[in-house]
């Protein structure tokens, strides 16, 4: 038994199609809904224009973190 790895298509040679699984991964792809956030300055947005009325004097978190950390939850 032969093991494919990967295949051209007929009508075109320069499709190749490779089973050997890919890049997985256990984020649920967070990661590259990060990624394609930061392509347009998303995230930059966020830093520069989101704040809340919380007035607490003690916390780990700035506004925009709290947001986006809301918004991968989802």
């Amino acid at each position: 038994m032969d093991i494919l790895d990967t295949i051209s298509l007929e009508s075109n040679k320069q499709i190749k199609i490779n089973f050997d699984g890919g890049g997985l991964s256990s984020d649920a792809g967070l990661i590259l809904i990060k990624e394609f956030a930061c392509k347009p300055g998303f995230i930059k947005i966020l830093q520069s224009m989101f704040k809340t009325n919380n007035s607490a004097i003690f916390r780990l978190h700035k506004d925009d973190q709290n947001l986006w950390q809301m918004i991968l939850q989802q």
